[in-house]
């Protein structure tokens, strides 16, 4: 419990100051229920020694009201101050974990699930966010409250205090019983709920392939399956502490009756005034409803501290940038010198090596076109270069310095990037076009767009480039999504321009405009691109063929169309495709 405790309190950093403020203020609010427990003996003194007048009336109902006033003050304020803290724990840790993933290798969304981290971030820190305030002030303020109210028993009679002391020391055994037991299952009730949003969420990015297939009911087994899960280890969770629930309330109910058995008799007895007697039978009712607060943040402790070491797991992703200095350098050449690299870090931790021995250099300010065979390498090559991974052994530089020697933002600086599969965020148009360049100005927008040929169909929007598109920009064509991407690298205006065959989704009637905004885009900048088509390849500077993973041809294209092999096979494939027609 202590550690628990430590984890809780080091997990909450700055907001431990309005954690604090909270706790203080339940002390405050169990002297003001001291206050209206004093009013009610005001008043039941009057009445058993028949005081006459209306003094004892306006007294109590002077302590009422103060006891009243002060309830409501002090609970909005400790209220405020852990929403304060149980926010603002949760959205500082969203936003390190958002910034850590800036710094993790591509690798880490292939060997984890997205959805876990996803679920970390809503469901693990949600329960952060409303439990750890929670629990901290309420299992504080409870022991506060309850040490108040048993002090007033002990003045008002030493016997019936024991009775209360008893009840409070047979809880706490329970609740420690309570709180080790539900150590072990508190965790796995956690991961359950983690495996239940990545399942869920990989459902919902499939439903298009569910739905082809015809598999409603039936494609969704994992699904299911982290359904039954959740709902089994919350049920274990329930029914390991039903009992421990059942035996707390009895043991408070015991102690009640106990309270008022033990005030009966010493007054009968003649050792309590009538007064006293009736005041220790009140306070049976009221002291064992502080130490309820101790007792419910106790049974959440332990889904706390596991919410915060589900957290913490996240936290120690693999980050690719400790050691970067911020560059600019003045050549923006490319280099590979002997690369290997393979997906699983290394080939005999059980990762297929994809590049073998790559040794090629591409000059500054020229374009490089990279073909080959579907599985060759290609993307992985030029991934390499934005760093997406880290190399197995070898080296990628730019400007002379190794990829790994800068920091991922001065690196990213120097790239710009137009995928083949674009994403746009669910935003409006003008802000997704200037994501790389949040500072640029509307004029900067719209000429990127215009030399992107896109501006005509934004400007037809209802709301033109207000107009907010869906998740993933599902409300605009491939076409349209191509273009908004490369008008986005146009803003960046980075000195690196890596396309991943930029032109495949574009339609035939604005191919040619956006070859010339590509060559806009390309103008004095060092290129790479991944392609297919033929006039975007022959016009290169150097043309790289890739096949499993080595580079097989390597020149300009008068020199490889007259060698056998792969690109002269590209070649004629591509005349023979442009040429054909359907005879009638």
């Amino acid at each position: 419990m202590i550690e628990a405790f430590r984890k809780i309190w080091r997990f909450a950093g700055e907001e431990r100051a309005n954690i604090n403020k909270s706790v203080a203020v339940k002390f405050l609010n169990a002297v003001f229920h001291m206050l209206e427990v004093s009013a009610i003996y005001f008043v039941i003194v009057a009445l058993t020694q028949g005081v006459a007048g209306n003094d004892a009336a306006w007294t109590a109902l002077a302590f009422m009201a103060v006891s009243i006033i002060g309830n409501a003050v002090t609970t909005a304020f400790s209220k405020n101050q852990q929403t304060h803290a149980g926010y603002f724990m949760a959205a500082n840790e969203r936003i390190k974990i958002g910034n850590l993933l800036k710094g993790v290798p591509m690798g880490f969304f292939n060997e984890n699930s997205l959805g876990e981290v996803t679920g970390v971030c809503t469901t693990v820190l949600g329960n952060i966010e409303m439990l750890v305030p929670m629990v901290l002030v309420d299992i504080m303020g409870g022991l506060i409250g309850t040490v108040v109210f048993t002090a007033m028993i002990l003045v008002f009679e030493w016997r019936v205090g024991l009775v209360a002391l008893a009840g409070i020391f047979v809880y706490f055994l329970i609740v420690s019983s309570m709180e080790k037991k539900s150590a072990a299952i508190a965790p796995n009730a956690q991961k359950s709920q983690t495996a239940l949003t990545s399942a869920v969420l990989e459902y919902v990015q499939g439903m298009g392939i569910v739905k082809s297939f015809n598999l409603s009911g039936r494609g969704d087994k994992r699904a299911q399956d982290a359904l039954e899960y959740n709902r089994k280890s919350n049920l274990d969770m329930e029914k390991l502490m039903t009992p421990y629930t059942i035996f707390q309330e009895l043991v408070l109910q015991i102690a009640g009756i106990a309270m008022m058995s033990v005030s009966i008799f010493c007054w009968i007895d003649g050792t309590m005034s009538i007064a006293n007697a009736l005041m220790c039978i009140v306070m049976s009712f009221l002291v064992f409803g502080q130490i309820k607060l101790f007792g419910m943040g106790m049974s959440m402790l332990r889904l706390a501290s596991a919410s915060i070491d589900r957290t913490l797991q996240t936290e120690g992703m693999e980050q690719m940038d400790e050691k970067g200095k911020a560059f600019s350098p003045k050549s923006h050449g490319i280099e590979f010198k002997n690369v290997h690299f393979s997906y699983g870090n290394t080939p005999t931790a059980g990762g297929r090596e994809i590049l073998h021995g790559i040794d090629v250099t591409l000059p500054d300010r020229t374009t490089t076109a990279v073909i080959g065979p579907s599985g060759s390498g290609k993307t992985t090559l030029c991934n390499l270069i934005a760093r997406f991974w880290d190399v197995d052994s070898g080296s990628v530089k730019i400007g002379g310095k190794d990829v790994r020697e800068y920091t991922l933002e001065s690196l990213m600086e120097q790239i710009s990037m137009v995928f083949q599969n674009v994403y746009l965020f669910a935003d409006t148009i003008e802000n997704n076009i200037k994501f790389g360049r949040p500072q640029a100005t509307h004029a900067e927008v719209a000429e990127a767009a215009r030399k992107a040929c896109c501006a005509d169909f934004i400007e037809a929007l209802s709301d033109g480039y207000d107009t907010v598109i869906g998740e993933g920009g599902a409300s605009l064509s491939g076409g349209e999504k191509q273009r908004i991407s490369i008008a986005r690298a146009m803003l960046k205006d980075a000195p690196i321009v890596i396309l991943d065959e930029a032109t495949a989704n574009v339609d035939p009637e604005n191919e040619d405009r956006l070859q010339k905004a590509i060559e806009e885009l390309t103008r004095d900048k060092t290129i790479i691109m991944i392609a297919h088509r033929l006039k975007t390849v022959r016009n290169s500077d150097q043309i790289l063929v890739v096949d499993e993973g080595r580079i097989v041809q390597k020149g300009k294209h008068e020199e490889l169309i007259g060698q056998e092999g792969i690109y002269a096979d590209f070649v004629l494939g591509r005349k023979e495709a442009i040429g054909w027609k359907l005879n009638a």
